[in-house]
């Protein structure tokens, strides 16, 4: 595994590639990456990872600098399960100047996770856009964990005309639904344990529509009053359609469910998938 950190060097690297697959990570690294390596590692080709750590999505400072760094255990990590190349530059390298020209992302940017944290997804769209340019991947990996965020790097493609192929990656979970995340080791232990309650109650949002009950507005209130209840400061439980999270429409096709709640000051996101028989 070879590690870069200049831009120069990493480019001179990937030149002679034909076929680069990509996966784009803030670092401390755990299963839910893996399964992200694992779908790459399935396609022939230079596996890169990159890992950085993006100051421009993060609306407070405190919150960049308490995002856990490990980068010498993501370097034992990546090179254990097979990466070629890693990519891991630093701030300089990355935004050299002033980031002046930004990406402004188009109305879906501006619901659910981009109204609570303002400048996200213009932070997000154009890191990830700097990196394809300088990657020049034929195929990225993104996890369905950060459903939203999937859906505005799908539509940054499709409507910038970028030649990459976009792939999804589950979200990977502990053995009771906690989807994993580099904020859950800021859980304590009883926190961690009531941590789970977010998944139970998406959970039987997505039972309750498979199961015939159509009163959107009413699964979603239950399930906010539910966490309130329990002690959450609760952003959003929404019920939207699959593909453009738009609202959700009765027998309009798949849906999914996604929540965002803080317990304690750790806030957690999440989401599943509904099949609706149409």
């Amino acid at each position: 595994m070879e590690i870069i950190t200049d831009i120069p060097s990493l480019r001179l690297r990937l030149k002679s590639e034909h076929y680069v697959v990509f996966v784009p990570t803030m670092g401390n690294l755990h299963e839910g990456h893996l399964s992200l390596i694992q779908i790459a590692k399935q396609r022939s080709g230079c596996l890169v990872a990159s890992i950085f750590v993006n100051r421009l999505q993060f609306g407070e400072t405190r919150d960049f600098d308490q995002y856990p760094r490990t980068l010498i255990e993501d370097f034992k990590f990546l090179e254990n399960h097979g990466v070629d190349v890693v990519f891991a530059p630093t701030e300089k390298d990355i935004y050299p100047v002033l980031q002046e020209f930004v990406i402004e992302p188009p109305p879906l940017a501006n619901i659910l996770e981009g109204e609570f944290r303002p400048g996200f997804f213009s932070g997000v769209a154009t890191l990830v856009l700097k990196l394809f340019n300088l990657v020049q991947p034929q195929l990225v990996i993104f996890g369905k964990k950060d459903y939203q965020q999937l859906c505005v790097i799908r539509e940054m493609i499709r409507q910038l005309n970028l030649s990459i192929e976009i792939d999804e990656g589950e979200t990977v979970r502990t053995s009771d639904g906690l989807a994993l995340s580099s904020r859950n080791r800021f859980l304590n232990g009883e926190e961690r344990t009531e941590a789970a309650c977010l998944f139970q109650v998406l959970s039987k949002i997505k039972l309750e529509i498979e199961t015939g009950n159509k009163n959107f507005e009413e699964l979603q209130n239950t399930a906010r009053e539910t966490l309130i209840s329990r002690g959450w400061d609760v952003d959003y439980i929404a019920l939207r359609q699959g593909n453009t999270l738009a609202p959700a429409q009765i027998n309009n096709g798949a849906l999914v469910v996604l929540g965002a709640a803080k317990l304690g000051k750790t806030r957690l996101i999440d989401n599943l998938e509904i099949s609706v028989e149409i």
